[in-house]
């Protein structure tokens, strides 16, 4: 290796890649509703799942929801936002967010589109288990910042409408009955996003498609049920500059570990959210990654189940 291709991946190792601090406060609020919610909801039986990606037979490709609430035969499909400021909702049912620093968001059909998703999703589970009875399906808004006045038009919307107070008043005070354990494997089927941390703390969410490490991990890791978790180890000092192994990543699944050396070229290639096309990230700028366990489910969508959902 020559002195410049070292001193590019030094380069490299020693970028600091800063969180997007709007987007961070947004992950740290579901972070946050979510632990709320499994302490509240789990005397009565509600089990919380979060980030649960289903599939988009209509328009391809995967669908988020936020959370996604079972107990009993009840599926409380969830949607957080945890604006500031003001909204109103417009003749076309997009929400316009008025932020308290005098900037305007349109976030378009939020209600739409998650009344949307909790269709595809009761129509999947009729897929998988055609003879159960079907579950009853809410869909719930959850505003969770205390600085944000809500439009009285909001209260119209098909669903709940709660604060982050009401909806952990919810999950404590109703008791949804005995477990549908079909409707419970149903969404626990569902994989979530793919994570990877850049040196500084920057996260890139969605589908890693290739960890680009060679055969070996490949088939080391493909057969996993669970998340794998990745830990990087970069030396940063100057004498790195001589070393010829200066970074490597310590994989881990259940209790199987692996430890590889990363060269100079390695990349792992990635769909991120919002991008058009996959890119290839330099394992010389990441920190750590987490690859959300595989899809144990492929169901099929029925048209005619959710359809009164609105």
């Amino acid at each position: 290796m020559n002195w410049r291709e070292r001193w590019r991946w030094w380069r490299a190792r020693r970028r600091h890649h800063p969180p997007d601090e709007i987007h961070r406060a947004g992950e740290l609020a579901e972070q946050r509703l979510a632990k709320l919610a499994r302490a509240a909801g789990r005397p009565n039986g509600w089990h919380v799942f979060e980030s649960v990606r289903i599939p988009d037979h209509e328009q391809g490709g995967k669908r988020e929801i936020d959370l996604v609430i079972v107990g009993g035969n009840t599926l409380l499909v969830v949607e957080q936002k945890h604006w500031s400021g003001t909204f109103e909702i417009n003749d076309d049912n997009e929400f316009i967010q008025h932020r308290k620093n005098g900037t305007t968001h349109n976030h378009s059909t939020v209600h739409e589109r998650i009344s949307r998703k909790a269709r595809m999703l009761a129509s999947m589970h009729h897929g998988l288990a055609p003879n159960e009875t079907p579950p009853s399906v809410e869909v719930v808004l959850a505003f969770t910042n205390r600085n944000l006045t809500w439009p009285e038009e909001v209260q119209a919307l098909e669903g709940r409408v709660l604060d982050e107070g009401g909806f952990i008043a919810m999950l404590e005070q109703e008791q949804p009955g005995e477990l549908n354990q079909a409707l419970y494997d149903t969404v626990a089927g569902f994989g979530t996003w793919d994570e990877v941390v850049l040196n500084g703390g920057l996260v890139r969410k969605g589908d890693v498609l290739d960890l680009g490490l060679g055969e070996h991990v490949h088939e080391w890791q493909a057969q996993r049920g669970v998340e794998l978790i990745g830990t990087v180890h970069h030396q940063t000092g100057w004498r790195s500059l001589l070393s010829r192994t200066p970074s490597a990543i310590n994989l881990a699944f259940d209790s199987h570990r692996l430890q590889a050396v990363l060269p100079s070229t390695a990349t792992l290639r990635m769909h991120v959210v919002g991008h058009d096309s996959p890119e290839n990230l330099e394992w010389a700028t990441v920190a750590n990654i987490n690859l959300s366990k595989p899809d144990t489910t492929t169901p099929a969508l029925d048209e005619s189940v959710g359809a009164g959902l609105e």
